[in-house]
Formats: structure tokens, sequence, C-alpha cells
């Protein structure tokens, strides 16, 4: 069955069970510009699709007794959407292959989308991240507000072990709000081989080549490397990156498919790590608001997939896109420093290089305030949830001494990736 029949299906067993043309389930307050949106989790049931389909719904069900909501704070949100995403899809394959340009029109329109000035409601949406890792009821799951009891989730791409993009839909009671939660990197498991290739594939300078002393394999056949310099050829990266199996390929099919059941809902997507970068890719590919928890600079990946993006802000050079990136300053992940062939992440046969974000970046200071040292293990999206966002008091806010319960989101202005490579075209001189 083609997986958008599997999905209207679920659509339909869910509205068999809620009335979703209901309004006294839904509470929308003023608060401050601010919105409390109300949302639960949706009942359904899951067909297997074939293996070249989105594995969208999983066959797996929750005890029907358990129902809940919990609360996010919305503000109202300026996105550009692209006039036709088959124009966008086509204007990347010809900047891809024919290496020209091709206008994208965009629409400047208005959304809601999550107030993350707000401590609450990043501490809901990065639980919401930690939860594409696992099933519920895991060890690991983790609860979202005193009155949130699973009805039933509403999973993607656990039916398939070898497909690797996984993670959970969460939706409001009358659908006017859609969150889609992407799973980032799994260290051992039946995704880890493909979680790998996508992070060495889209975060790494070139194709994952540390050094001469890198004994893993790399993910392509576009570097020369010499004494005298390090090359990277950009059309044979950029063909890597169409593989399908990539990622974000998959999260295009995905999104289209939630845009087709939820039509009039607001999109957010959230993710932790490498399941941050995905939602950035897809938030700015799309319009939709995205929030990534210590996700690696995704900025040059964008470049390498060749995506339309909106248009420039004027005197800062970047795109406007919805996006708001969280991490905390003892994560060097994000900060694009676990590199080198004696880091954690080389040792491990992962090359994250990249630093440089789409959108805004909001920093905790952990160095700063609680007296971390940058290391590895504050990556994990547990330390980020219980010991920095859920900690009380204000937290220091740039240069001039201010503090606030949320640092201010920044633009990376100045940010470069990869400096000591040259990129061009150089397989062409062989």
């Amino acid at each position: 069955m083609h997986v958008r029949a599997t999905v209207l299906f679920l659509f339909l067993s869910i509205a068999t069970a809620i009335d979703l043309s209901s309004k006294s389930e839904f509470q929308a307050y003023s608060n401050s510009s601010s919105r409390i949106l109300q949302f639960d989790l949706s009942h359904g049931y899951g067909e297997e699709s074939q293996a070249e389909q989105i594995p969208l719904v999983s066959n797996y069900t929750f005890p029907l007794a358990f129902h809940s909501t919990f609360s996010l704070k919305a503000v109202p949100t300026t996105v550009y959407r692209p006039k036709s995403h088959e124009a966008v899809e086509h204007a990347r394959l010809r900047s891809l292959y024919d290496a020209q340009s091709e206008p994208v029109e965009w629409v400047e329109t208005e959304v809601l989308g999550p107030d993350v000035t707000d401590r609450h409601t990043l501490g809901q949406l990065a639980r919401m991240a930690a939860n594409a890792y696992q099933l519920p009821w895991r060890d690991s799951w983790y609860e979202l507000d005193p009155s949130w009891n699973i009805n039933t989730s509403f999973p993607f791409g656990w039916d398939n072990d070898e497909d690797g993009f996984r993670g959970f839909v969460f939706r409001s009671r009358d659908n006017s709000t859609v969150v889609l939660s992407i799973k980032g990197t799994t260290l051992q498991g039946p995704t880890s081989n493909k979680d790998k290739l996508n992070d060495n594939l889209l975060f790494s300078c070139c194709c994952a080549r540390v050094d001469f002393s890198w004994v893993f394999s790399t993910v392509c056949d576009c570097y020369s490397w010499s004494a005298l310099h390090r090359r990277c050829d950009d059309p044979c990266l950029s063909a890597a990156l169409i593989k399908d199996s990539l990622f974000y390929s998959t999260g295009v099919r995905l999104v289209n498919d939630l845009r087709l059941l939820f039509p009039h809902a607001d999109i957010w997507l959230v993710g932790h790590s490498l399941g941050g970068s995905l939602a950035s890719l897809l938030g700015s590919t799309f319009g939709l608001p995205a929030v990534a928890f210590e996700a690696p600079g995704e900025r040059m990946a964008a470049q390498r997939l060749h995506l339309p993006l909106p248009p420039f802000q004027h005197g800062v050079g970047l795109p406007r896109v919805p996006i708001t990136h969280v991490y905390n300053n003892a994560d060097p992940i994000p900060q694009g420093v676990c590199t080198g062939i004696t880091s954690p992440c080389a040792q491990a046969g992962y090359a994250l290089e990249t630093r440089c974000h789409l959108g805004r970046t909001i920093v905790y200071d952990t160095v700063g305030r609680l007296g971390w040292h940058v290391d590895v293990r504050k990556h994990t999206i547990r330390e980020l949830v219980l010991n920095v966002l859920d900690l009380d008091g204000p937290w220091p806010d740039g240069e001039d001494g201010e503090e606030h319960d949320v640092p201010t989101a920044r633009e990376e202005i100045d940010c470069v990736d990869c400096f000591k490579w040259e990129f061009g075209h150089f397989n062409e001189d062989k």
C-alpha cells in the first residue's frame, strides 16, 4: 500500500475516536502575545509499508485508557515559504546536476511557532526530541507535564530496523499544531550504521577524511590530500549527498505526507543532534519552525544539498529561516571542536567538524555558571534537559553582564567552516 494510503488510514482511525471539529477540547489563551497550546498523543494503527516507501506508521499500539494534555507557548512567527515545493526541488536538482541557478519565489506568511524565550516550552520540546529515541514506557522515556498520560503514540520508522529515519509525531487535539520529532544518532543499535553515514556525509569537511592516520572508512572519494593542500571536489561531494540512504530525502517525503494529512495545521520540527540538524534542514526547505537541540553545524550541509533558501536578511547575509538552535557550551559537537584524531568523536569513527548553524542560536553558558568542562558526555539530551533547561535561575546572556531565564537567540554572523580545506572542481584535472 502506498504510504499516503497508510497515513490516511491512520488519520481516519483517529477521526473516529476523537471529534476533530470540537473546539471545547482545545484551549488557546492570550498571554503577552503567546498562546497556550494543549496537545495530546493520537491513537492510530499502522500497516507495513513497502521497503522503498516511507515507514511512517509503526505497528506499535498502546492502551486506550490513557489520555493527557501538556502546554506549550506559541507566538506569531514570520516565515518564508516557497510558492511551489515542486519548483524548489527542480531548482535544487538543476543546481546540483547542471550547476545552473534558478530563481524560487518565496511567500512571506505568519504562523504560530514555538516561543523559544519560554523555558518551559523549550523543556517540553527537548523532551519530545528525547522521546524520538525510544518507544514509550522505556526507562529513558520522558514524561512531559504532570497531567501527561499516554493514550497512544504516532511513531514513524519503527517498522524497519534498516531504514534508520525514526521519530514521533505529536499533534494538538484539534490538529491545529503538529510536532515532528526526529531521532538523532544511536551509537549502538539497528540504525547506527546509517546514522554514522549521515553524520559523516553532512558534518565532515570532506568525506570524513580526518588525516593520514584515519583508520575508518571514508564515506566518499572526493578528497585530494598532500603535505601542501587539502582539496575537496564539490561536484563529487554533492553527488554523494543525493544517495537514497541520506535521511534528508526521506524527511522531505515525510513532511509532504504530514502537509497532506494536516493541510491547515502549523507544523513544527524538533530533534537532537543529527535529528536536530535534519529538523533544521527540513524546516528551511518548507518554511516550518524548527528547534534543534545540540545539533552539529548544518549550514554547509544546506549548501552541499543545493537547498534553495529564503531571501537574506539585510545587512546580515544569512537566509531568513525559522530555525532556533539550542546547546550548552560544554558540548563540543555543536561547536565543531570534537575534532582531531585523538578526539572521542574521531576515535569512534565520527568526523563532526562543522560548527556554523542556520537561523539563530541559544547558547547556555554551563562552563561559566556550572563550572562544566568541555566534554562529549555533555552532548546527551539527558544532560541538557535535566541539568540545563530544568535548572532554575537566570543564565548569563552575552558579554554585557545581563542574565535571562533563556539566553537570547543570536545569528552566527561571522562563522566559517572548514577553513583549512580548499573546495572546487578538482576531479576534472585528474
